[in-house]
């Protein structure tokens, strides 16, 4: 009898073990929401790195539920309230609007963002000193404004007229747009903003940005970076070289930019989400992180067709 008992004991312990996953509890399984607000080849990067980072840690016991907003941001709102109703253990929100209507959604959720510009503009914090403090941190995807200006001068000393392109319902855009056009009217270029509000009208400013400037300058916007191939059209056939604020939209319509990895910024959030979900990490603790190294990259065939010479210290961007 007490043979038989021992062995119901070992039985009942192993069972125990293997429900807890072992020690580490590996066998712990999770389910992260994405909420991307536009496809376009920086943000899908992000995105793609993250899981890796996360499916490297965890393999099939992580599982995710994307959601993409197509560039509409009450859309982002739907997502993530849905991701808060099904109760997953940590959301990615993957550029500015994603990561307001995350906010907006749980304040007990890990959420981290990326491809997120200014996390105290983008989430209205007075003073921001890096850490959110809240469930809220994330990567951000600024390389430095005052570099990307430099450009402006360093490419066209003859520029005279600036215009700074961008979406008018991007926080983080408006933002880079400020900081650009103070550096550069320091310089004494005279600069002037063109404001879309959807991709509908993106051809209309464009036109009239083209017809009145030298140079263009295009922040990481969203919007501008899901219609490249319309800015092209105007600005290319116009003789208006534009400089970037990220590499995709170098790639479709720029000549120059002062460019991040996106993957390799999506795989530190995707790290970062690794130590929050194995409990190594207090979000509340964590201070946004910052792509160390931007590098200067300029679209070859663009430059050639305008006739412009690229420095030396400037990378080709790969097809």
């Amino acid at each position: 009898m007490k043979k038989i008992i021992a062995i119901l004991l070992a039985v009942m312990m192993l069972c125990a073990v293997t429900a807890c996953g072992g020690e580490g509890g590996d066998a712990e399984a999770y389910t992260v929401g994405i909420c991307q607000l536009v496809q376009h080849p920086a943000l899908d990067a992000a995105t793609q790195g993250f899981k890796d980072a996360l499916t490297e840690a965890f393999g099939d016991k992580v599982t995710f539920e994307e959601g993409n907003a197509s560039n509409d941001i009450p859309t982002c709102a739907t997502i993530c309230n849905g991701f808060v109703s099904s109760g997953v253990d940590l959301i990615l929100a993957n550029a500015t609007p994603a990561l307001q209507a995350a906010a907006s959604a749980t304040d007990s959720i890990p959420v981290l963002g990326t491809a997120v510009t200014e996390y105290g503009v983008a989430l209205s914090i007075d003073n921001f000193n890096g850490t959110v403090g809240t469930n809220i941190s994330g990567t951000s995807d600024l390389a430095p404004l005052d570099q990307q200006a430099d450009m402006v001068s360093e490419l066209f000393p003859d520029a005279k007229n600036v215009g700074i392109l961008y979406c008018s319902g991007e926080a983080n855009s408006k933002y880079q747009a400020k900081v650009v056009r103070e550096c550069l009217e320091k310089k004494g270029l005279t600069v002037k903003e063109y404001t879309f509000t959807d991709s509908n009208d993106v051809s209309t400013f464009t036109t009239t940005a083209c017809d009145e400037n030298d140079v263009l300058y295009i922040p990481t916007d969203n919007t501008a970076a899901s219609c490249t191939e319309a800015i092209n059209a105007i600005a290319l056939p116009a003789g208006v070289p534009i400089v970037a604020g990220e590499e995709g939209i170098c790639k479709g319509c720029g000549v120059v930019t002062l460019s991040i990895d996106y993957y390799e910024l999506g795989r530190t959030t995707g790290q970062m989400a690794v130590k929050i979900l194995k409990g190594e990490s207090d979000i509340s603790e964590m201070p946004i992180e910052y792509y160390p190294e931007p590098v200067k990259k300029y679209n070859a065939d663009i430059a050639s067709k305008l006739n412009i010479t690229v420095p030396g210290d400037y990378t080709a961007i790969s097809d």
